[in-house]
């Protein structure tokens, strides 16, 4: 290996240790804890070890986690009545529905129920509307947070030709909208591109979020990239890796995340960020 580990498990502790103190000064001084409510419909593998997660990470640092556990065929009425209760919840200060959602129940609306000031997820479209004029509020956490973990590891963004692979409403567009923000000039790629070899050689910034694994070649790759790797899949022998094949490209390249401890633990950490965020700014 040649790249520099570009580590989010480290950044995203340092995150949780910063969002602790908070909040045990502001309890300290009489304020109550932030809350997220957290909503899980059906019993998909990955999405139950990713609420997990989440849900654990609140207790970490003091919030006061609401879990809302429903099986599959719950109505889209019913989800909506809930998220209506938490929007008027004055111990709420966070809602997130874990995607994806079963077919039967239109996601878009179910976002845009959230009020946005509890969108601690980032995807109502008044928060995305926000990021496009450059002002945010609440920002969607995986983007964010590899926007923190570049700015961590002092890589500049300014003036870089950043490519982004997948065009996603929950990683692709808002990272775009990240990186104008930061001043690089972008490219989106997507299923429909044609000669992606072409732009990924051009690239300064390569973020990859497919959901799709080896889409990257190695021999693609030069030793002045930054490879972020924003996908995970867990193959039968039970180890995880990435949308990248990261001994190959680890190789060529001059920064890498890896996969599990790269954009995973960052985007659980800007969400408790995002959550405090609305407790202390958008309701204090």
């Amino acid at each position: 290996m040649t790249a520099a580990l570009i580590n989010g498990s480290e950044v995203a502790a340092q995150m949780r240790d910063t969002v602790r103190q908070t909040v045990n000064t502001r309890t300290q001084q009489g304020h109550r804890p932030p809350g997220l409510a957290v909503i899980l419909l059906g019993q998909d593998p990955a999405s139950a070890i990713y609420v997990a997660n989440k849900r654990k990470a609140c207790i970490e640092v003091g919030f006061k986690s609401y879990a809302y556990d429903f099986p599959e065929h719950t109505s889209e009425q019913e989800l909506i009545s809930l998220i209506n209760q938490l929007n008027e919840a004055e111990d709420v200060d966070g809602i997130l529905v874990q995607l994806p959602l079963p077919a039967h129940i239109n996601t878009t609306a179910i976002i845009e129920h959230i009020k946005p000031a509890k969108d601690v997820d980032g995807f109502h479209p008044y928060n995305l509307g926000r990021l496009a004029q450059g002002t945010p509020l609440l920002r969607p956490c995986t983007p964010y947070g590899i926007i923190k973990l570049l700015h961590h590891y002092q890589i500049a963004l300014a003036g870089k030709h950043a490519v982004v692979v997948g065009a996603s409403n929950i990683v692709g567009r808002p990272m775009a909208l990240e990186l104008l923000m930061a001043k690089a000039t972008v490219t989106i790629c997507h299923q429909a591109t044609k000669h992606l070899q072409q732009h990924i050689r051009m690239a300064d910034l390569i973020i990859v979020a497919t959901g799709t694994m080896d889409v990257i070649k190695a021999d693609w790759l030069n030793e002045q990239q930054i490879i972020i790797d924003v996908g995970i899949h867990r193959l039968t022998d039970g180890s995880i890796r990435g949308d990248v094949d990261f001994n190959q490209a680890s190789a060529k390249v001059a920064w890498i995340t890896p996969v599990p401890g790269g954009v995973g633990p960052m985007t659980i950490s800007t969400l408790l960020q995002n959550t405090l965020y609305a407790a202390t700014h958008l309701y204090a």
